[in-house]
């Protein structure tokens, strides 16, 4: 296999864990779900990181959303928003994975990413409406992305 298509299984044989990133435009939702859902689901054999082109705090209709789950995007748990930069002196990502658009647009190429991929999803927090028709918002994108991370599990050869 080249290296840019390595698995998690064939690169976890060498004991480093597949280092993917998610990056969005405010790492408020999206990249963050994203996060906690293959951290969790991917287990040891991914080191998995979070990013915005332009950081804002952890959104907290995202926080009710994943709680219901049973995860915890909480500062306490170490979940806060990065920015890209904050990655710059890092080694290099074997995977960058933009969430939305915007982020796709801004940052077509990630320095040192071995291979990027784009999945959209529609931003929830730009959903209206009472808290629970956004809260509800939240949930449709939680659920996007979670079967987005099992498809891409299953095609490492990986099921959670």
């Amino acid at each position: 296999m080249s290296p840019d298509h390595t698995s998690a299984s064939a690169h976890a044989a060498g004991s480093q864990p597949l280092r993917v990133l998610f990056l969005c435009t405010h790492n408020s939702a999206r990249s963050q779900m994203a996060e906690a859902l293959l951290r969790t689901r991917g287990g040891p054999h991914y080191a998995v990181f979070s990013a915005g082109t332009h950081p804002r705090a952890v959104h907290a209709l995202a926080r009710q959303a994943m709680a219901e789950q049973g995860l915890d995007l909480s500062a306490a748990a170490g979940y806060h928003a990065k920015g890209i930069g904050d990655f710059a002196e890092q080694p290099p990502m074997d995977l960058v994975v933009t969430v939305c658009d915007e982020a796709a647009e801004e940052c077509p190429y990630f320095p040192g990413a071995r291979r990027q991929e784009h999945w959209g999803f529609p931003d929830p927090s730009a959903a209206v409406g009472s808290e629970e028709q956004r809260l509800a918002a939240f949930r449709r994108v939680r659920d996007a992305i979670a079967a987005r991370v099992d498809q891409f599990l299953a095609s490492q050869g990986q099921t959670r």
